[in-house]
């Protein structure tokens, strides 16, 4: 749409954005998560966050309702996507009550995000938000706290993707200190997506 920063890349991973696909092998049941930027869920999964409760054996599992941000999770609940046994990732701090820990990125510059699947869902895209300059980071995320434009929109057309999937976007320009992506995986053929928060620090 207008924004600069709204990108597309294709399926396939051909190259208007120098999007890429990557694949290895094996899948179990389950779904699907970010490792980069690291997830909040990934974060508890691989223990260096701790006291997560029963997201730390299901990184993949934050699944909620789709066609955020006109709908889906509700406010305070967006990185968890409405899942109350996940609440934990949704408080502004860790379990500890530490900060989340962070991904140093760079506005401007491209970055290559990261799924990896458990379970390969036909796919609409993948959409990835980001928190405005100033939001509020004593609370738990709501949409006023973000740009509710994505800055970055993979279509994918109702194919499925491999067990992991990379595709590079350019970070938007003009943010400091804090900010968390949402990303947001949108299943074709079911009323649900995923979500993943990442703390990152420009």
């Amino acid at each position: 749409m207008r924004m600069k920063t709204k990108l597309y890349a294709s399926a396939v991973g051909l190259a208007t954005t120098g999007a890429l696909v990557l694949t290895t092998g094996g899948s179990a049941s389950g779904h699907g998560y970010t490792d980069l930027p690291i997830s909040r869920q990934k974060l508890c999964q691989n223990g260096s966050v701790s006291n997560c409760g029963a997201i730390q054996w299901e990184p993949q599992s934050v699944e909620g309702p789709k066609g955020f941000p006109a709908s889906g999770p509700a406010d305070g609940r967006i990185c968890s996507a409405n899942n109350t046994g996940f609440a934990q990732l949704d408080a502004p701090k860790t379990p500890s009550g530490t900060a989340w820990p962070t991904t140093k990125v760079t506005g401007g510059q491209n970055y290559t995000f990261r799924w990896q699947f458990t379970a390969m869902h036909a796919t609409s895209d993948f959409k990835y938000y980001i928190t405005k300059p100033g939001w509020n980071q004593n609370h738990n995320l709501a949409r006023s706290d973000l740009n509710l434009t994505p800055f970055l929109t993979v279509p994918y057309n109702g194919q499925r993707p491999p067990s992991t999937l990379s595709h590079s976007g350019v970070l938007p320009s003009g943010l400091s200190g804090h900010h968390v992506i949402v990303a947001v995986w949108t299943v074709a053929d079911t009323a649900n997506a995923f979500y993943a928060c990442s703390d990152v620090t420009f």
